[in-house]
């Protein structure tokens, strides 16, 4: 497979894992935070720190921020649409032990004050990991339809959303839990086997101690 297989004769560029992993891993950011950005930092770490600009992954990484997919034909010209629309972005070099050498992580700001950092790798092929929300442990690919819910740490929480999803006949394909303390705010990744429909987030969302639930569809 080469790149034009993944992300369209527009966007040029060596490796599928620098350009359309990072629009997708950009794409999956922009979702979790669920408005439009108007601030991005961006760390990147290994290879993508290294190769960045000559591989376009800056390029691809904003055209995922702003929204746009793999074979979205304005990713060559991201940047300048990112100071079009007023979206400011800064790019930096870390270092991280033992890190996937395509590994980036973005901390987004949105319009109405939402906020999220997301940390993630491209694995190859056009594919993506996340790995960390908000410095929480993750591990899901976008690949699914997927629910980020998260929710104080009480007894029944987890009980709650999964009742839901079973009384709506929703099938939980993976599940995931992440807190970095007890009691405290903690995250669930649930991939799903089928959609859903937006009257069973509204559920979710009323639930005693969800605090939000963010649905996405596959990211491709």
């Amino acid at each position: 497979m080469n790149i034009f297989d993944i992300i369209g004769p527009i966007m040029i560029g060596p490796s599928s894992s620098h350009t359309a992993g990072a629009v997708r891993m950009g794409r999956v950011a922009w979702k979790i935070l669920g408005e439009e950005a108007i601030k991005a930092d961006i760390g990147l770490v290994g290879s993508f720190a290294m190769t960045y600009k000559g591989h376009g992954t800056d390029k691809a990484l904003i055209a995922g921020i702003l929204g746009m997919r793999p074979d979205d034909e304005r990713i060559p010209n991201s940047l300048t649409i990112a100071k079009e629309v007023r979206l400011e972005y800064t790019f930096s070099i870390r270092k991280i032990p033992q890190a996937h050498p395509n590994t980036a992580i973005l901390d987004l700001e949105g319009i109405n004050g939402a906020r999220c950092t997301v940390e993630g790798v491209s694995i190859g092929g056009g594919n993506i990991q996340i790995t960390k929300l908000n410095g929480m442990e993750a591990a899901f690919n976008g690949e699914k339809d997927t629910l980020i819910i998260a929710h104080n740490d009480r007894p029944g929480a987890v009980a709650d959303v999964s009742g839901a999803l079973r009384d709506c006949e929703i099938n939980i394909g993976n599940f995931r839990l992440s807190r970095p303390r007890k009691n405290e705010l903690a995250i669930m990744t649930i991939e799903l086997d089928s959609s859903i429909e937006k009257q069973v987030v509204n559920t979710l969302r009323e639930l005693p101690n969800i605090v939000s639930v963010v649905y996405m569809h596959p990211a491709h």
